[in-house]
C-alpha cells in the first residue's frame, strides 16, 4: 500500500461512507453466520479500525499487513496479535484455528491470488467461512485501480474459479455498492475520454456530510437485499467461501 493511502485510511475510515458501509456490511455478515466467540484472522488490515471493530464484538483476533506501518499503527490502538506477513507465504497459524478468515479487498491485490485462498482455507475451521469483497467489472480497471496495486478487477465466473482452484466452495456471492455504480461508469468513460492521467496518490471523493448520511442510508437498504434477494450489479462483489 502507498504510505499516502494509509494516511488516507486513517484519516477517513471511521466516518467515510464507503469504509463505514463495508464494516457495518461485514459486522451483519459475521453477526449473522458466523458470530463470536473464536478466533478472526484479517488479511490486510490498513489502518486496523475494521479489526478493532471485531475485536469488540468478542472475536480472538489476529492480522496481517505487508506494511510496518500498518502494523504499528494497529499495535497502538491496543491490537497485539498483528504482524508483517505477505499473505501468498504459508501463514503463521495453527491449522484449521479460525471461526471466519476476513479478507476485505485484498485478492485483487495479489499475483496469484489462488494461493492466498489456498493458505487462508488452510487456517480455516470446518464449520468457518472465509468473508471476502473483490471490486467488480474488468471493464471499469483503471488508473484508480493501478495506482492502489490492483492487478484485476473480478466478475463472478473468476471469483469463483479462484474458489473453486483453491478447493473452497462458494456459500454465497452477490454484487454490492449499486448505487455508486452510475456515477463510477461516467467517471471513468470521462476519463478515458479526456485521457485523465493523473500522477498523484488516488483519493476518496470527498462529499458533504449530508451526501455521506445519504450514501450510508442507501447502503443499509442494499444490506437488507443482501440477505433478502441479492444484488444483481454493483461496483464490488462479497461473499463467503467455505471449506
Amino acid at each position: 500500500m502507498d504510505p499516502g493511502h494509509l494516511s488516507e485510511l486513517i484519516e477517513l475510515e471511521e466516518t467515510y461512507w464507503w469504509h463505514v458501509a463495508k464494516r457495518k456490511l461485514v459486522i451483519d455478515i459475521l453477526s449473522r453466520e458466523y458470530p463470536a466467540p473464536g478466533i478472526l484472522i484479517e488479511g490486510g488490515i490498513g489502518a486496523a479500525r475494521n479489526i478493532l471493530e471485531f475485536s469488540q464484538m468478542g472475536y480472538e483476533v489476529a492480522g496481517f499487513d505487508l506494511m510496518q506501518e500498518s502494523v504499528d499503527y494497529g499495535r497502538g490502538r491496543g491490537l497485539k496479535n498483528l504482524s508483517v506477513h505477505e499473505l501468498s507465504q504459508p501463514w503463521p497459524v495453527t491449522p484449521s484455528s479460525a471461526k471466519v478468515i476476513v479478507l476485505l479487498d485484498m485478492m485483487e491485490h495479489m499475483k496469484d491470488p489462488v494461493q492466498l485462498l489456498k493458505n487462508a482455507a488452510e487456517a480455516l475451521s470446518d464449520e468457518g467461512g472465509i468473508i471476502i469483497t473483490v471490486p467488480a467489472y474488468p471493464l471499469l480497471f483503471s488508473n484508480w485501480d493501478q495506482k492502489l496495486g490492483h492487478h484485476c478487477r473480478y466478475t463472478k465466473k473468476l471469483f469463483r474459479q479462484n474458489a473453486e482452484q483453491a478447493g473452497l466452495k462458494v456459500k454465497w456471492l452477490t454484487h454490492w455498492n449499486s448505487f455508486t455504480l452510475p456515477a463510477a461508469i461516467l467517471s471513468r468513460g470521462a476519463d478515458r475520454i479526456l485521457n485523465r492521467n493523473p500522477d498523484e496518490t488516488p483519493r476518496f471523493t470527498r462529499v458533504p456530510h449530508y451526501v455521506n448520511r445519504l450514501l450510508l442510508t442507501c447502503a443499509g437498504v442494499e444490506r437488507k437485499l443482501i440477505h433478502l434477494t441479492g444484488v444483481p450489479f454493483g461496483l464490488s462483489l462479497v461473499g463467503v467461501l467455505v471449506k
